[in-house]
C-alpha cells in the first residue's frame, strides 16, 4: 500500500492518511479482511508521528471502514468491499457533472442533499 501526503496541504496530516487509506479501499488495492500497516510503520515511512496516523486509523473505524483489534492491528471489514464498487459510479458521476459544468462543490452538496434526504 502506498501512501501519499503532501506536508504544504493546509488539509491536516491525519485526513490525508485517511484520504490516502479510503482511496486505497474504494480502488480494491486493499481488500475486505486485509491487515493495513501498523500505525507505527506508516508514520515511520511518512515521517509523521504516530498519534497523527492512530487519528486517522479511528476515523476509518468510525466510518465503519476498518476494525482495530489489538494484537492484530487495523482489518479492512468486510464492508468496505461496497466501496470499491460505488467507486466506478462516482467517477461516471464525476464526469458527467464536470461534462455539464457542474463544480465539485456543486456535485458535494447534490450528493450530501441526496443521502441526508435518505
Amino acid at each position: 500500500m502506498l501512501l501519499r501526503i503532501d506536508p504544504g496541504s493546509p488539509e491536516p496530516l491525519f485526513a490525508q492518511v485517511a484520504r490516502a487509506v479510503r482511496a486505497e479501499i474504494a480502488s480494491g488495492r486493499v481488500a475486505a479482511g486485509e491487515r493495513l500497516p501498523t500505525a507505527r510503520e506508516v508514520a515511520q515511512a511518512l515521517q509523521i508521528n504516530l498519534h497523527t496516523v492512530l487519528h486517522a486509523y479511528q476515523d476509518l473505524r468510525d466510518e465503519g471502514l476498518i476494525e482495530l483489534r489489538r494484537g492484530r492491528g487495523a482489518v479492512v471489514v468486510a464492508d468496505a468491499a461496497a466501496l470499491a464498487g460505488l467507486r466506478t459510479d462516482i467517477d461516471a458521476l464525476v464526469a458527467k457533472a464536470a461534462a455539464a459544468g457542474i463544480s465539485a462543490d456543486t456535485l458535494s452538496a447534490l450528493v450530501k442533499e441526496a443521502a441526508h434526504g435518505r
